[in-house]
């Protein structure tokens, strides 16, 4: 998937937030530490430092919810995470986002923190993140 692509799926999965941006996604794949994993219909974006894996987004088009594409995502970037040396991995969601919460929980993660007033809604109000947390066996 190109920067430009993974931007158009963004903005349809992310109608809450400021999706991001092609020259977003563009620096960071420059970095040797990201990669993606998926295709137009659902994607995510990792980047794994030494021994830990961050899940940075993973979008689904509104097309194609429901379908097990982001379980499958997540069952591929924790394998290539783990290949390039991961042995836990991270990620922020938005707590009122339950259907990411139970994919993640689902996939092994479990709650470890929260950041206050995280994700700018505005002119709603800011809503917190959930840190997750998994450990690879």
């Amino acid at each position: 998937m190109s920067p430009d692509d993974m931007a158009t799926l963004h903005a349809a999965g992310f109608t809450q937030s400021r999706p991001w941006s092609a020259d977003e996604f563009a620096s960071l794949l420059s970095s040797p530490h990201c990669f993606a994993v998926g295709d137009t219909r659902c994607f995510a974006l990792i980047r794994v430092i030494a021994d830990e894996a961050e899940l940075l987004t993973i979008a689904t088009h509104p097309d194609h919810l429901r379908q097990g594409l982001a379980l499958r995502c997540m069952a591929n970037w924790q394998e290539q995470a783990q290949k390039r040396g991961a042995t836990t991995a991270f990620l922020e969601v938005a707590e009122d986002n339950s259907a990411a919460c139970a994919l993640y929980l689902k996939c092994g993660f479990a709650h470890s923190g929260t950041r206050p007033s995280y994700y700018n809604r505005s002119p709603l109000a800011a809503v917190d993140a959930i840190v997750m947390q998994s450990t690879f066996t």
